[in-house]
């Protein structure tokens, strides 16, 4: 069963909301960070990109930079930027992205569930991207920004969500970047929070979904604390970390492709001889093409759109990962033809979000940065909660989810 409980967020006053909010730490860089916070000193890019605080080239791992990301969050706190409310609650959380709604419930998991598993991954993490958020996590004494996590649907919770969108929300804007609308409540009526804790106690299992790296730094904090602390109870903040929670059925996954810098000293004729093996291989002209069911690609090459379906036998629609077009590709043309055996550190590939569509694909190439694009059909849901049950780890670069958590509207103190 699932635990979670409410906590006493720290959070904008709504004249500043906008100000403080930002795009996720993980997808900018820090010359992106310091454009868009700009002359802005309420941007929690000043605590969440706290290179930006500094010289440009400073190292983002450099120990000053740390401090500086607790010292602007204890002026936050001290200007009134950020504000803690009085008493625990839950949140609602809704994101619209062309024309479609998600609610999450913004909660506390409880650190111990994700130490059993029962709060499921399907992504390996990286010790050295654990400790980097382990270290903010430590000195801010908070979770800054919160994790992504997915639920199996609930009649009752729905019931509740949708009440609450019925009634004005606390925050409602279009951020500036995604164009996306966001919007949020206070879930202060005991008997919702009630209802909230309960519905989740009868679940088996949470799904991360997006930020694997934030809950392991978040959990392995938690975990730390109750090993230095004496007198640990089991009841203090820090046995929880902020997540927001959807309903599985609600959320967007997107396409997540990859551009390749060359054919491995193949020709293009040679190339698409090769596919011939494990593909039905159809040119579909110059229009962008994309593909319409799962195990369809589209490669895009010399100025050509192709349609690659994978013939039987080259997956097993019985095994949650032989499944995935992710591992077909990976397997039968990344590996097999083009000598790229390790997604994660191989220089002649890259990966495009689905956000950017088909042209920025198709404009990479024709720009000469690459040789080839392969379009993917996106991965499921219940793909991803399969892999997690079966305690297997989905390949490297297979989600995509949008629209991306807003940071800065809700912070939750360890202490």
């Amino acid at each position: 069963m699932a635990t979670i409980k409410p906590f006493k967020g720290l959070r904008p006053p709504k004249e500043f909301v906008e100000e403080v909010e930002s795009r996720p730490y993980d997808v900018l860089d820090s010359d992106e960070a310091r454009q868009e916070a700009g002359d802005n000193e309420r941007s929690l890019y000043h605590i969440i990109k706290p290179e930006i605080n500094f010289a440009p080239g400073t190292s983002e791992y450099d120990p000053r930079v740390y401090e500086s990301a607790a010292e602007h969050f204890q002026m936050f706190q001290d200007k009134g930027w950020l504000v803690q409310d009085a008493e625990d609650h839950y949140y609602i959380y809704a994101q619209t992205m062309n024309g479609k709604t998600q609610y999450g419930l913004v909660v506390g998991a409880y650190v111990n569930d994700y130490l059993t598993d029962v709060i499921k991954k399907h992504e390996l993490t990286r010790r050295d991207k654990e400790e980097d958020r382990m270290k903010h996590v430590r000195v801010c004494n908070a979770n800054i920004e919160p994790v992504f996590f997915a639920y199996p649907d609930n009649a009752v919770l729905n019931e509740l969500l949708l009440r609450y969108a019925r009634t004005a929300p606390e925050y409602d804007f279009v951020a500036p970047i995604d164009g996306f609308r966001h919007q949020f409540w206070v879930v202060s009526n005991q008997n919702d929070i009630d209802t909230i804790t309960e519905e989740f106690r009868k679940m088996p299992s949470l799904y991360i979904a997006d930020g694997h790296h934030r809950s392991a730094a978040a959990a392995l904090v938690g975990a730390e604390k109750a090993k230095q602390n004496p007198n640990h109870t089991g009841t203090e903040e820090y046995n929880y970390f902020m997540a927001v929670c959807f309903q599985a059925s609600q959320l967007t996954i997107l396409d997540y492709n990859r551009v390749v810098k060359d054919l491995h000293g193949m020709s293009s004729e040679e190339f698409l001889s090769a596919l011939t093996k494990n593909f039905v291989v159809e040119q579909k002209g110059t229009a962008n093409y994309k593909p319409g069911h799962l195990h369809e690609f589209s490669l895009y090459l010399d100025g050509k759109w192709y349609s690659l379906t994978a013939k039987e036998g080259t997956y097993d629609d019985a095994d949650p990962i032989g499944v995935l077009d992710v591992d077909i590709s990976s397997r039968l043309i990344l590996d097999e033809l083009l000598g790229i055996k390790d997604l994660r550190s191989d220089k002649r590939i890259d990966f495009v979000g689905g956000l950017r569509g088909l042209e920025e694909l198709k404009r990479r190439v024709d720009s000469g940065e690459m040789r080839m694009a392969l379009a993917l059909y996106p991965v499921s849901m219940k793909q991803i909660m399969d892999i997690a049950d079966s305690g297997k780890i989905m390949p490297p670069k297979a989600t995509w989810f949008e629209p991306k958590l807003r940071s800065g509207l809700i912070i939750h103190k360890l202490s």
